[in-house]
């Protein structure tokens, strides 16, 4: 008899052992259909969206880039402070709509947002960064940077025809590249592009700016852009002459409402070349070491440039179109509409040496006195000395 209550109570045992795996398994294959519905649904609710997002024609994944979440870093930015200039250059494309600048105190405080986001390099631009307040502006803006944020690089783009060596005295110390614009060294071309300015020789200019960089320790170097009027030049002898650290050679650009269309202040249409004829300019001078190419691919949305107001320019639509102010947002939210591309400017070498003390420039034995020949500022070196290295060809 108790073998039979025994066999029976196993059995309902048995039964209730099985209810329970049945109902786990229940519940296990529950949760396993809930968590693929979990993980798979982001995935569909995205491709749902850009489906919706994407109208005929679009590329797919573009709008998936402007949603990342990773904030770009304002690595190196363009301080475009002001839009006055001396010159008229035709080709111009950050014109004088406005003569806005920035007090500096709330300058300073832009810098500092900046800096505090990442950045590492800053270039200041205009317009002619010179121009307001004789330099004195910029200045206290160059040695803000280097001697307080502590940036790894300070540079000037300038036309040079407004430095004095006061300056190079006064701030020189806290400049670690000074860049000066020259297109031609045909002083008729200058004068047809517009970098001429009364009696004052463009090319001349240049080679005083070039001796005060020696003299001071600031890494030299020079812009060109390459447009109708000088696509033909040979300017092989010159640029090894100088001896620059970086030539940038740019291609003619056009940007709406700057350089181009109804509203635009200048009209660079009859400046514009050709890829074709581009590249033949490169190819004439293939030889010079410090050449750095760019082409209107690789600089319309490679830089990130910051106007007077401190707000980022968008390049994509072929005009700037500005974001808010850095001052008013902060940058990581304003940089989201400054349409930069960072592979592009990683491709184009936007990162580079861009500190003095990193490019362990050569400068001489600086036992160089400047006299004055002939209304010229020449230099000579006492005792026969002369200057080795990447500053050993002042004149050719």
């Amino acid at each position: 008899m108790w073998i039979l209550e025994s066999t029976a109570s196993a059995g309902r045992l048995l039964s209730a052992f099985r209810w329970s795996l049945d109902s786990l398994y229940s519940n296990l294959a529950s949760l396993l259909c809930w968590l693929r519905a979990t993980l798979s649904f982001p995935a569909a609710w995205k491709a749902q969206k850009q489906q919706v997002r994407e109208g005929p024609g679009e590329t797919p994944g573009q709008e998936e880039e402007e949603d990342s979440d990773v904030p770009t870093t304002p690595m190196s930015v363009n301080y475009h402070f002001t839009r006055q200039c001396n010159y008229r250059c035709g080709f111009c494309f950050h014109t004088a709509k406005t003569s806005f600048v920035l007090p500096l105190e709330e300058a300073k405080r832009g810098l500092l947002l900046l800096k505090e986001a990442g950045m590492e390099k800053i270039n200041f631009s205009g317009g002619e960064p010179f121009i307001h307040d004789r330099g004195r502006y910029l200045g206290e803006l160059v040695r803000f940077c280097k001697a307080e944020l502590r940036l790894q690089s300070v540079s000037i783009v300038s036309n040079g025809s407004l430095i004095r060596e006061r300056w190079f005295k006064d701030y020189g110390e806290y400049l670690d590249i000074l860049a000066i614009s020259c297109d031609s060294f045909d002083e008729q071309v200058n004068v047809l592009i517009g970098r001429g300015q009364g009696r004052k020789n463009h090319v001349d200019n240049l080679q005083k700016l070039r001796a005060w960089c020696r003299d001071y320790r600031v890494a030299f170097k020079i812009n060109s852009v390459i447009n109708r009027f000088n696509v033909q030049e040979d300017m092989n002898e010159q640029i090894k002459a100088l001896n620059p650290v970086r030539w940038k050679v740019f291609q003619c650009l056009l940007i709406e409402g700057e350089n181009s269309g109804a509203d635009a202040l200048r009209e660079a249409a009859r400046f514009v070349i050709s890829d074709e004829e581009f590249e033949g300019f490169l190819e004439r001078h293939k030889g010079v070491s410090c050449l750095v190419p760019e082409s209107n691919q690789k600089m319309k949305d490679s830089y990130l440039i910051l106007d007077e107001y401190m707000r980022f320019l968008n390049c994509r639509n072929g005009r700037k179109d500005p974001s808010k102010s850095i001052l008013d947002v902060g940058v990581r939210e304003a940089i989201k509409f400054s349409g930069f591309d960072e592979k592009m400017f990683l491709k184009r070498g936007g990162k580079y040496v861009w500190s003095k003390a990193d490019l362990k420039l050569d400068w001489g034995f600086q036992l160089c006195n400047r006299i004055q020949v002939q209304n010229r500022s020449d230099v000579i070196c006492l005792n026969g000395l002369a200057l080795s290295g990447a500053w050993s060809r002042d004149f050719g």
